[in-house]
């Protein structure tokens, strides 16, 4: 079956087994949702992450990190630009998530990056998603 949006599907997995409390989730690779993953894993968000091949198929196993009460460090994660509707931003004007708390994931002409590295490098680009 045929996703029209793999990037919100992929964050959809995250969010849903970060609810319901799993230790893991496999979501179907792509580079951009490597590159999503491993921003995930360089800001706390997750404990690790995997390329696996099972099948013939590409994988990412994401593993997911909580707390000591067994809370999940993911809060919330909800993405920004959809297929219909694209959400572009200048460096100057990227919006903060959660005052500062949260982190906004950018795709911008040197790559795909943090909203606090693309405002540093001074370069704009496609809104992602936020994570907090």
């Amino acid at each position: 079956m045929s996703v029209s949006d793999p990037v919100a599907d992929m964050l959809t997995k995250i969010r849903n087994a970060a609810t319901a409390g799993h230790e893991k989730v496999d979501v179907p690779s792509s580079k951009l949702k490597l590159e999503i993953v491993k921003i995930l894993k360089t800001e706390g968000y997750i404990r690790n992450f995997k390329k696996i091949a099972e099948d013939g198929t590409n994988n990412i196993r994401v593993f997911l990190k909580y707390d000591d009460n067994e809370v999940s460090v993911i809060q919330g994660i909800e993405k920004l630009s959809t297929p219909g509707r694209r959400v572009y931003s200048g460096y100057k004007t990227l919006p903060r998530v959660y005052n500062g708390y949260g982190t906004l994931i950018v795709s911008t002409s040197l790559g795909v990056t943090t909203g606090k590295r693309a405002a540093e490098q001074q370069v704009g680009g496609e809104l992602i998603c936020k994570v907090w």
